[in-house]
């Protein structure tokens, strides 16, 4: 073949080419554009709950760009929100199986974006796949072993097996759900023991147990965030409330017991009042406490606590009023601001 032909076959090949790729560029921008409007389309439907509406869009949406992760995560999310947990028919089983599909595909195309994980574990918690939702929700405590949200998280989820019960739930790895629950909380206050949050988080972990909720042990947690912040009001209400809860809810304590735990609870709930005065909560506790338990211990003195209680009851009423026109003045000078 001839130099000339030869230099002409390059250009035209070329030319072929460019053309070629053009045309695909033209097809992968068009498919782009595509995929975003419909995914736009998707979300809005799935910002206003119309989840129907937007698996059609999330879908079309994919068609166009199949690689698009968040698709197929909120295509997920919209067949869970239709998923209807325990419910045996045929039509929601295809419903948990389509989220599971799209869930499953996010995470293989990103296995360590958090939100994806979050979202799988969710719907196998809500399939009651407890091993596959765990391993997925101690992954994402692993890749963030300094989130103290995270902690929470997974003891929300042990809980939830448990059902608040100590004794209930199938024991995996020697340990309860329940148990496991608590190891989290633990770890949360050993990662941060600065932080008064989770000594709270797990008095109120303690005093949700079922049948009976582990007051004094609650206690504890509750002295130690005083110990960490004495000066914090809110720590003290507490206590307060903690120490009337046990005297009141365990009425077959001797009563020596019990009107221990009700000054204790009276001396917490002052300390609140006194720390903060403008804070209602702590007067409307020290009502309830007179009424509810020192009045029936000591029935000597049952007029003065009742006049007191009624005394406090007004303090709370009056400071609630406080703190909703000082709410609504701050409203209208951030408007003007």
């Amino acid at each position: 073949m001839s130099r000339r032909w030869m230099s002409i076959s390059l250009v035209i090949l070329l030319a072929f080419s460019v053309i070629a790729i053009t045309t695909s560029c033209d097809k992968i921008s068009y498919n782009k554009l595509r995929a975003n409007y419909h995914f736009s389309k998707a979300n809005a439907h799935f910002t206003d709950n119309h989840y129907r509406d937007a698996i059609e869009e999330y879908e079309l949406t994919l068609k166009f760009n199949p690689d698009l992760i968040q698709a197929y995560r909120f295509l997920g999310e919209s067949y869970k929100s239709l998923y209807k947990p325990a419910v045996e028919t045929e039509r929601n089983k295809e419903i948990e199986q389509k989220a599971l599909e799209a869930l499953l595909k996010a995470y293989e195309i990103e296995p360590r974006n958090k939100e994806v994980i979050y979202s799988l574990g969710d719907m196998y918690d809500k399939i009651r796949d407890f091993e596959s939702a765990e391993q997925l929700y101690l992954r994402i405590l692993e890749m963030e072993p300094t989130n103290m949200g995270n902690y929470y998280v997974v003891a929300e989820f042990y809980k939830r097996y448990a059902g608040g019960d100590k004794e209930e739930g199938e024991e995996v790895a020697g340990k309860t759900p329940f148990e496991k629950a608590e190891e989290m909380y633990l770890r949360r206050i050993e990662t941060d023991p600065e932080n008064e949050q989770g000594y709270a988080y797990i008095a109120q972990f303690y005093e949700g147990m079922i049948p009976v909720p582990e007051f004094d042990r609650a206690n504890e947690f509750h002295e130690k965030r005083i110990k960490l912040n004495p000066e914090n009001a809110e720590a003290w209400l507490a206590k307060g409330v903690n120490r009337w809860s046990k005297a009141y809810r365990i009425p077959t304590l001797p009563k020596n017991e019990r009107m221990q735990l009700a000054r204790e609870s009276e001396a917490a709930l002052l300390k609140a009042s006194e720390l903060d005065p403008a804070y209602p909560e702590p007067y409307s506790w020290l009502s309830v406490l007179y009424k509810s338990v020192l009045v029936k211990l000591d029935p000597n003195r049952a007029k003065r606590y009742e006049e007191d209680a009624d005394r406090f009851l007004q303090q709370f009423q009056d400071a609630r009023k406080r703190r909703i026109e000082r709410k609504k003045l701050e409203e209208e000078l951030s408007k003007i601001g």
